[in-house]
C-alpha cells in the first residue's frame, strides 16, 4: 500500500486519477480503518488529506451561508456556537455518529462518501440542501449532497474525484430544523430509521420544507410529497397525519436483525412527525 498526504487537492485529485488499484482518501478515517482492519478493503493507494489548507476550517461566508473543511470533525462542529446555533438539527445529526472517541475523528464528508443508506448525516445535509465541491481531472464542480449517492456504498464520485469543500447554506429567517433517528440501543448503532426535516414560517405557517428518510430505501430519501403535506400549514394534527402517510409511503426498506419491513415504514412516520415538530419549534425562536 502507498501511502499518500498531498499539499494540494490538485495533487490528491491527480494521486488518485494516475492510481492503477484501489483508492481510498483518508480525513477522519472512522471508515476506511475499519474497513482496513477487518480486511474488507485493502487500498493500493492511501491518500491522507488532512494536510491541505483549510481542511479542518469552519467559515461564515458574508451571505451567512458556512464553508466546512472536509476534515472537521462531529466534534469540533458541536462545539462550534455559530453553526449549532443556525443548523442545530446538522449538527446533532453529526453528533450522533459514533462514541466521544470516534466524535473527534468522524467528518461530514466521510459520512456522505461512504454510501450507507443508514449515515446519520446525510438526510440532514440533503434537508439543508447542501452541496459539495468536487475536483477532479476536468477541473471543479459543485455538486448537491442530495446527487451524491446513488446505492448502499455507491456515489457518483469518479476515479480521481475529490472532494474539496463542503457548503451550507445561510439559514435565515424564522427556519429550523431536526433530525431524529430510532436505533434499538440507547447509542453506538445504526439507526433502523432516520429522519430529518428542515422547514421556514412565514408567521405561523410553513412557506419552506424538505423533509428526508435514512434507512429505509437503498438510498437516503427526498420526500417531496411529505414536504408538500405540510406546506400552508400550521402543523395541525391534519398535517401531521398527511406528513407521517406521505413518509411511509416513500420507504421501500429491506427486512434485516435490526428491524423489519412494517416496523420501519411504521417508525418513519412517528419520527416525520416528531422531527417537524421540534423544526417547527424551532423556526417560531423555541428552545427545544
Amino acid at each position: 500500500m502507498k501511502f499518500h498526504q498531498p499539499a494540494s487537492f490538485a495533487d490528491a485529485s491527480a494521486i488518485a486519477a494516475g492510481a492503477s488499484g484501489v483508492t481510498r482518501f483518508l480525513a477522519g478515517g472512522t471508515d476506511v480503518l475499519v474497513q482496513l482492519r477487518a480486511d474488507l478493503v485493502t487500498p493500493d493507494d492511501l491518500i491522507d488529506v488532512k494536510k491541505i489548507d483549510g481542511v479542518s476550517d469552519i467559515t461564515q461566508n458574508a451571505d451567512g451561508s458556512w464553508t466546512i473543511g472536509v476534515a472537521v470533525t462531529g466534534a469540533e462542529m458541536s462545539e462550534h456556537a455559530g453553526l449549532s446555533k443556525d443548523w442545530p438539527g446538522l449538527v446533532e445529526a453529526m453528533d450522533l455518529i459514533g462514541s466521544t472517541q470516534v466524535q473527534g475523528r468522524a467528518t461530514l464528508v466521510g459520512n456522505l462518501c461512504n454510501g450507507s443508506p443508514a449515515a446519520d448525516s446525510v438526510p440532514a445535509q440533503i434537508a439543508a440542501g447542501m452541496s459539495v465541491t468536487v475536483m477532479g481531472p476536468n477541473g471543479e464542480r459543485k455538486i448537491a449532497v442530495a446527487d451524491i449517492p446513488t446505492g448502499p456504498g455507491r456515489t457518483v464520485l469518479e476515479k480521481g474525484d475529490v472532494v474539496t469543500a463542503i457548503h451550507v447554506p445561510a439559514c435565515g429567517a424564522n427556519a429550523g430544523d431536526a433530525y431524529l433517528r430510532f436505533i434499538p440501543r440507547t447509542e453506538m448503532d445504526i439507526a433502523v430509521v432516520g429522519c430529518a426535516v428542515n422547514l421556514r414560517l412565514d408567521g405561523d405557517v410553513i412557506t419552506e420544507a424538505r423533509v428526508v428518510l435514512g434507512a429505509v430505501a437503498p438510498t437516503v430519501v427526498l420526500v417531496e410529497d411529505a414536504a408538500a403535506a405540510i406546506l400552508g400549514t400550521t402543523l395541525d394534527d391534519a398535517a401531521l397525519d398527511g406528513l407521517a402517510t406521505a413518509a411511509q409511503a416513500a420507504c421501500n426498506p429491506i427486512n434485516d436483525k435490526r428491524g423489519t419491513i412494517e416496523f420501519r415504514v411504521d417508525v418513519a412516520g412517528v419520527l416525520a412527525k416528531r422531527a417537524a415538530k421540534i423544526a417547527y419549534a424551532r423556526a417560531k425562536g423555541e428552545a427545544v
